[in-house]
């Protein structure tokens, strides 16, 4: 053999040997470690993101931590052999300890089930009220209440039936309007989703709600509906159809259903949060405190570094406990999150001005700036009025900070204040009755709930009298507008988060079809069409156009409004989207015992909402089903909650 050959063989089975020998080096330390890795989960089996999990060997020093993503999942690799504990903590719930031996090159698999708010099982009742006496409280799921000690202090204590506080604003039915004499119909846009939750709560404790907590509007716009993406620069795209009315059907429905545009989770633009959380007596309750720490602990991990962070609590007096700091640090949120206790009275209006002035302190240009007030609204010391309230919001939303709530508990929740609050706020209005709830509008749709596309939205729709005779809206009684505000660009109006859907309804009387509508006695000064009339008709109205719908809105950093104009022709169809709607409305209508029912029922409204149920990837068309078979048993056997609250 050529000397060249072999002095070539010899490096090569040199080589050869140091990358077996460090093959073999790597596997052997590979397998000189084990693997743990889990999920947490609740009570209900709904994943927990956001819990810190700590693995604490039991005979070394070693320990180190994790948070669980948004499925509730976990991974420690590398683990060295031998005893360790593992820790389950998260604010609001019971801290669960697990325990597993790991053996090198062996995967421990593990399930954490964790409870929330877990208290003694026996407390004693000290209440200004002579009834009140010492009971067992069984913390199981979300139930449990607070009432006020002796001497301005708070024990746990269960709620009273017989004491219910709740406060919500008025609703009567928008009534018909016939298109001859009011062809216009202006409303302001609207993504609040905390009725259906309120709602759903109510028919969970086997009551039909109170008549003035179901608002239509925001059963429908809780779902989320397949409408196209916006194009071009617009905010939003808009949808229309028109379709059969199932509990009249010589009259059609009509729909009208916004899109705001999606923004990728590595486009969401930095964001400046501050969290007002009450930490009064009132809540003190499992579904109060403890589900408020639990809700935003699920929201912290899933911050960036980009984003910042502050904690503002108020009970008789306000306080900074986390001042801003990076979305990064979750331990330090967590651990923040961890120490609230409550008690004392409420301040709503000096936590208020704190928290804007935190926000307004560390104010991020182009970025996300709110406030998120999580509370059961009961102010009842400092700033209570709402009037006070509402304009001290109004005053400090021109700076530019965004204020969304969130509501909590039962018994004495403030529904009518938070309403107008948000509304104020430039923000959204949430109810979290629960985990799941909590996951969906701070994990789910956190685009929609923290980062605005649109703001001042306003909808002005003009009917064909040639083929429309009559219209009603369903729902928006609250948001409904003077026609002449829908060109005033000073007239505060709703707005639309990343990714929200807006969807509105109309019930429409084809032309030629007898109107039960009150008549209006002929003008003295002005010449009008009598009912039915087809003079004076532009050449628009011999189109087959039944109606126009026009869009304002701002951008939300904007001052002066853009307009949108979409005509819709009178052609039926059997849109999933306006049949998915139409059974929300019906359901909302029997809810309400609107005067507008018709022949609607709950069977038939959980026929449509089948036909129609779609795409549900999240489950929440099919609770929906559920729960229409829940109101419905509730309808026959249970009083409604007014009812029971006057016994």
């Amino acid at each position: 053999m050529r000397p060249h050959r072999r002095r070539a063989l010899v490096v090569f089975a040199t080589v050869l040997t140091v990358l077996v020998f460090a093959g073999l080096a790597t596997m052997r330390g590979q397998t000189a470690f084990g693997t743990v890795q889990g999920v947490v989960k609740d009570d209900s089996g709904a994943a927990l993101p956001g819990v810190e999990v700590t693995l604490n060997a039991l005979f070394t020093a070693s320990r180190r931590s994790t948070v669980t993503g948004a499925k509730g999942e976990f991974e420690f690799t590398r683990v060295e052999p031998g005893r360790y504990e593992i820790i389950a903590a998260l604010a609001g719930f019971t801290t669960k300890t697990a325990n597993a031996t790991i053996r090198a090159g062996g995967t421990v698999n593990l399930s954490i089930a964790m409870g929330i708010g877990q208290l003694a099982e026996t407390v004693t009742v000290v209440a200004a009220s002579p009834v009140a006496r010492a009971q067992n409280l069984q913390v199981l799921g979300y139930t449990g209440g607070i009432v006020a000690g002796a001497g301005g202090g708070n024990a746990i204590g269960i709620a009273n039936p017989d004491f219910n506080t709740e406060a919500y604003d008025r609703i009567d039915d928008n009534q018909w309007f016939e298109v001859a004499r009011k062809p216009l119909s202006t409303f302001s846009a609207d993504v609040d989703t905390a009725s259906y939750a309120n709602v759903r709560r109510f028919l969970r404790e086997g009551l039909a709600p109170p008549k003035d907590a179901v608002r239509i509007e925001e059963l429908i716009n809780y779902f989320q509906f397949d409408y196209p993406q916006p194009r071009d620069d617009k905010p939003f795209s808009v949808t229309t159809s028109i379709g059969d009315c199932p509990w009249k059907p010589s009259h059609r429905l009509a729909l009208v259903g916004l899109q705001a545009r999606k923004i990728d989770s590595a486009k969401i633009p930095p964001r400046n949060l501050v969290f007002l959380i009450d930490v009064s007596g009132s809540m003190y309750a499992p579904n109060k405190l403890p589900l408020v720490k639990a809700s935003l602990a699920m929201l912290a991990p899933n911050l960036t570094e980009r984003d910042r962070v502050a904690i503002v609590v108020y009970a008789g007096n306000s306080g900074l406990v986390l001042p801003s700091t990076p979305g990064s640090d979750t331990t330090t949120i967590l651990a923040a999150l961890h120490q609230l206790e409550a008690g004392g009275s409420t301040n709503g209006g000096a936590g208020l001005r704190l928290a804007y002035k935190v926000a307004q302190d560390h104010f991020i240009n182009g970025g996300v700036n709110r406030v998120i007030l999580a509370t059961d609204g009961d102010f009842n010391v400092g700033v209570t009025d709402q009037g006070s309230l509402l304009r001290l919001i109004e005053e400090k939303r021109e700076s530019g900070v965004a204020l969304s709530v969130l509501g909590y508990g039962m018994g004495n929740l403030k529904d009518s204040t938070m309403v107008k609050l948000a509304d104020a706020g430039n923000g959204n209005y949430a109810y979290i009755d629960s985990l799941a709830e909590a996951n969906k509008v701070l994990v789910e749709q956190a685009g929609g709930t923290l980062v605005t596309v649109a703001k001042d939205v306003k909808l002005q729709v003009e009917f064909n009298p040639r083929l429309v005779a009559a219209y009603r809206l369903i729902g928006y009684e609250k948001r409904v507008l003077q026609d002449q505000d829908f060109n005033n660009d000073r007239k505060d109006a709703g707005e639309i988060g990343a990714g929200h859907s807006v969807t509105a309804l109309y019930e429409l009387v084809p032309a030629g079809q007898p109107i039960d509508v009150p008549s209006i006695d002929p003008l003295k000064y002005q010449q009008t069409a009598g009912r039915g009339s087809s003079a004076a008709l532009s050449p628009a109205a011999r189109s087959d156009e039944a109606m126009t719908v026009k869009i304002r809105y701002k951008q939300p950093d904007g001052q002066t409004s853009s307009l949108m104009e979409i005509p819709v022709s009178n052609r039926m169809s059997r849109d999933p989207a306006l049949g998915f709607a139409a059974a929300v409305a019906e359901f909302g209508m029997l809810l309400q015992d609107s005067e507008h029912k018709g022949s609607a029922s709950y069977a038939q409204a959980a026929e449509l909402a089948k036909e129609f149920k779609g795409e549900d990837p999240h489950g929440h068309r099919a609770e929906f089903i559920r729960l229409i078979g829940v109101a419905e048993g509730v309808s026959r056997t249970r009083p409604t909650a007014d009812q029971q609250s006057r016994r």
